[in-house]
């Protein structure tokens, strides 16, 4: 089994630039803020959405899954794959959604190669071949947050951990499928065509959220798209297209953030600082921080006055 995949964000500039280096065209993400099937439909194609949510550590095996059916057939016909190592799911249900529209999507030769050499593969070999991957793995650890604190070691979770999960829901010969690399097959949830899939797979979302308590509300939607930037050019709309530039322009700026992690930075900044008040003279350093204790003190208290203000009480 490979080792090495670091945790990623469930982020849209992420996985966009993730696939863009994997040499995928035309793809991008959208987040979903609500489950809103017209504003999948405002930005068909969807090519699938990605699902992240807390995994039920705690939960009971069952025979089948909570909702719909196992689908063992088109397990072997299309492109699923077993997960077998941590923190590759991510990744893994991308390419569940992208390796399974490679008649929609220019998955470019890497990728097409990729799924060529696994077609012929059992669902856990091609988890195995994907865990292996030397490209996918430096392209998805490419985008994980850098920390000088993060700890590699592997464990396995307690029913006491936060663990959370990515899965994709896609339309594969005109059915609705779920994608879950913990599954032993793709989960059918009933005859879907591409143009019906907004309006199919809100639905299902709902029913799985609803599976969790009221209170709980840490879930991320992702929504795969083409291009966006493609439909402004083909209907003439500047503004719309100025966005998606300056859209992009940010995510590669958030991006750059992620491969550096600034504490050595803000340490010598810090150092310097001090090093400059000890030079100006023995009391210097001293009385720079009561003054900064001082001028806290001031903030704090001019806060607790507004709020007090805010909740109607007096001054």
């Amino acid at each position: 089994m490979s080792a090495g995949w670091n945790t990623i964000e469930s982020d849209a500039g992420v996985f966009t630039y993730l696939l863009d280096r994997l040499g995928v065209k035309d793809v991008q993400f959208e987040e979903l803020i609500s489950l809103d099937a017209d504003f999948l439909r405002q930005r068909r194609p969807v090519y699938g959405v990605i699902f992240l949510f807390k995994y039920p550590v705690g939960e009971k095996p069952q025979d089948g899954p909570f909702d719909g059916s196992f689908d063992y057939d088109i397990a072997e016909s299309r492109f699923f794959a077993a997960q077998t190592i941590q923190n590759a799911c991510g990744t893994q249900a991308l390419l569940s959604v992208l390796l399974n529209k490679d008649d929609a999507i220019n998955i470019g030769p890497k990728l097409q190669e990729f799924k060529d050499f696994t077609g012929a593969f059992p669902a856990d070999l091609r988890g195995e071949t994907l865990s292996n991957s030397e490209l996918i793995r430096d392209v998805h650890n490419s985008f994980a947050r850098a920390s000088p604190f993060a700890d590699e070691a592997q464990r396995l979770a307690t029913e006491d951990d936060d663990v959370y999960h990515f899965v994709a829901y896609t339309e594969m010969g005109g059915k609705l499928y779920e994608l879950d690399g913990l599954q032993p097959a793709p989960i059918s949830h009933g005859s879907c065509s591409t143009e019906e899939f907004p309006d199919k797979v809100i639905p299902v979302l709902q029913r799985r959220i609803e599976r969790y308590p009221a209170q709980e509300i840490r879930f991320n939607l992702i929504a795969m798209v083409r291009d966006l930037r493609i439909r402004a050019r083909e209907i003439g709309d500047q503004d719309w297209l100025y966005q998606e530039e300056q859209k992009r322009n940010a995510w590669q700026w958030e991006n750059a953030l992620r491969r550096h992690n600034f504490v050595g930075f803000i340490g010598e900044t810090l150092k310097g600082v001090v090093r400059s008040k000890l030079h100006e003279g023995d009391t210097k350093y001293e009385e720079w921080v009561e003054e900064a204790k001082k001028t806290t003190s001031a903030r704090l208290t001019e806060r607790r006055k507004a709020q007090g203000v805010a909740n109607g009480e007096e001054a």
